[in-house]
């Protein structure tokens, strides 16, 4: 090829972007000229969300300004307490205050807790451009609304510092390449606020000079904060939870029945019991998580600890919240585990059994139309007039993943939860679980029939005691006729299945599941102070430890054939699922204050296989 001929084809050329200088002969000489190039920008993230980022992988760059189900980096909030530090005290040793106390994690200070915190950043890098000319000038740009919620680290060897994105970097920073960390502050709570998404943009402004084509380049990655996620029952418990409330023989032993129930559907489960003044142990906190995409397919999980909105002390200023929700933060926060709390002190003291956890439940994955919940749907109970907590309310929506929550009418009830109906049971069905639910007419027509058969004096609720507001202990034991004559606990009872019905009919509009779905579970109601609540054992309100185990209150029925009527009514009707029922006696602990097993008990489950980035909300 002619040296001119080979001018035309450089000419040509050099109409295209290059990321390096080019040279030309000029003519028949040999003179070299050098013409001014693209400077290679280039800042790179986990895009392809494989757990590792990969500087030369493409994969890593294509669409890395936008984030879908298909693509796109994630990030944590990094708010466990990975050293330890934080233990609800000041320097002092006095209790840190109730508002106070959730501000101490690994989000609200500017050094990294170790290789343990380390691994809860996201990884980002600039890319090595050796050849930047003396005088460009390099910045990471965060939007000036977003970037309060995060916060960015250079990594060199072992030390870790903040970086902060109004500063420019120094030019061996873009010479050399540079690895940065990214984690969030806090999780998202209030989409007006943040909506989670967080785009890092490297900036570079390049002077005039030989070799590179002057003005200023940009690369941008987006990148989205985890959500939390809540669990559902067709998860197996890893780490079972009842309080131990001390010196009460009735605490101790319900405590042991529960453990035992755990320890015979595995051996690797353990129960842990918080010594607290407080029994309800499902209502002042619950467990959920957060994940991003780990090495090897695996997820990175961070555990976490909501605390219940609920206020106990509205004249104290500095600890006005329920008092046991406090261990969220003193007990469970660790490493990879965090604590969350969000209330709104101003809210109305009537509503604060909406803010307790018996009134928060998830759904199991389904599909319904064209709409997939396949990380599950919350379940609140709900009354008119009344709402629960609405800065918790928000900020549960503002995960996005679960949301909208299914609403059921609770404000006919004394205690107001979605648990003292319905539950959820993971089977061999075509939705993958079937639906408890409390049928009232089912219990009377049980009873009913055995006076038909001769059995109207069989004794119920033998040896137990109902106690009043004045302390006294009353006997609770009863016959099936008198139970059936008794027409206030009738009347009661007639009305609750017409109010379930209406629980139900919203579940199966908005779940898709149908009768063949559902196990009734049969339990009579009275009325106390103008609401219901379940006379009989609610046995519906249970404890769900995996998909062959249950821990189920004792109704103390009548012995019918040897055999417990309602015992033996709920273990045919679950049979055909493979479940096997532990019976625990929860009547002096919890059933005759107005709870189940499943108020006094709670749980930490295993994570789903599901990746949440992987579904669209």
């Amino acid at each position: 090829m002619s040296p001119k001929t080979l001018l035309a084809v450089v000419a040509v050329v050099l109409t295209c972007s290059c990321e390096k200088p080019t040279e030309r002969l000029e003519g028949d000489t040999k003179t070299v000229t050098i013409l001014p190039g693209t400077p290679p920008i280039d800042l790179r993230a986990d895009v392809n969300r494989n757990g590792t980022l990969e500087l030369e992988l493409e994969a890593e760059d294509t669409n890395e300004d936008t984030w879908d189900a298909t693509h796109g980096a994630i990030f944590l909030a990094n708010i466990d307490d990975d050293s330890g530090r934080c233990r609800g005290t000041d320097s002092a040793g006095r209790q840190l205050s109730d508002l106070t106390l959730p501000n101490c994690n690994d989000g609200t200070d500017e050094i990294v807790n170790g290789d343990d915190d380390a691994a809860d950043l996201a990884p980002l890098a600039i890319k090595a451009w050796p050849q930047a000319p003396a005088g460009t000038v390099t910045r990471l740009v965060i939007d000036q609304n977003i970037a309060d919620n995060v916060r960015l680290f250079r990594h060199a060897g072992d030390a870790w510092h903040v970086l902060d994105p109004a500063l420019p970097l120094a030019l061996a920073d873009l010479q050399a390449g540079l690895s940065i960390s990214i984690e969030a502050k806090d999780i998202v709570r209030d989409t007006t606020k943040w909506d989670g998404i967080v785009d890092v943009t490297l900036q570079v402004v390049v002077p005039e000079q030989k070799y590179w084509k002057p003005g200023t380049y940009s690369d941008t990655v987006r990148l989205r904060v985890a959500p939390v996620l809540t669990s559902h029952h067709l998860l197996p418990v890893e780490t079972a939870y009842a309080s131990a409330v001390q010196r009460d023989p009735d605490s101790a032993q319900f405590v042991t029945d529960v453990r035992a129930a755990v320890a015979a559907a595995s051996p690797n489960m353990t129960l842990v019991a918080p010594a607290v003044e407080d029994q309800w142990t499902q209502d002042f906190f619950e467990t959920g998580y957060m994940s991003m995409p780990g090495p090897n397919g695996a997820q990175r999980v961070m555990r976490v600890f909501f605390r219940s909105a609920n206020i106990e002390n509205p004249f104290d200023r500095n600890f006005p919240m329920r008092a046991a929700g406090r261990i969220v933060f003193t007990r469970f926060r660790g490493k990879d585990v965090a604590g969350i709390q969000q209330i709104d002190l101003q809210t109305d003291g009537d509503t604060q059994s909406l803010n307790s956890f018996g009134n928060f439940e998830t759904i199991p994955p389904y599909t319904q139309g064209t709409k997939q919940w396949s990380l599950g749907r919350v379940l609140r109970g709900s009354v008119r007039g009344f709402a629960p907590d609405q800065s918790f309310v928000s900020m549960t929506e503002a995960q996005k993943y679960q949301e909208p929550s299914v609403n059921i009418d609770t404000s006919w009830l004394l205690v107001g939860h979605v648990d003292e109906t319905v539950t959820f049971l993971k089977a061999n069905t075509p939705r993958g679980w079937i639906m408890l639910a409390n049928d009232a007419r089912l219990a009377k027509q049980m009873l009913e029939a055995e006076v038909m058969r001769g059995n109207g004096a069989t004794r119920m609720f033998v040896g137990k005691n109902w106690v009043d507001e004045m302390g006294n202990e009353p006997p609770a034991e009863t016959t099936i006729s008198r139970l059936l004559a008794n027409t206030g606990v009738m009347q009661a009872s007639a009305e609750a299945a017409v109010k379930v019905d209406e629980q139900v009919a919203i579940l199966k509009r908005e779940t898709g599941i149908t009768d063949a779905e559902i196990v009734k579970v049969p339990f009579l109601h009275e009325d106390v102070q103008g609401t219901s609540l379940a006379h009989q054992v609610g046995t519906v309100n249970l404890f769900v430890i995996d998909d062959k185990t249950l821990a189920v209150p004792d109704p103390h029925g009548p012995i019918i054939d040897g055999k417990d009527l309602f015992k033996k009514q709920l273990e045919d009707a679950l049979a055909p699922y493979g479940y096997t029922i532990r019976f625990v006696d929860d009547w002096n602990l919890y059933h005759r204050m107005a709870g189940e097993v499943h108020c006094g008990t709670n749980a930490m489950r295993a994570i789903p296989s599901t990746k949440w980035w992987e579904v669209t909300p």
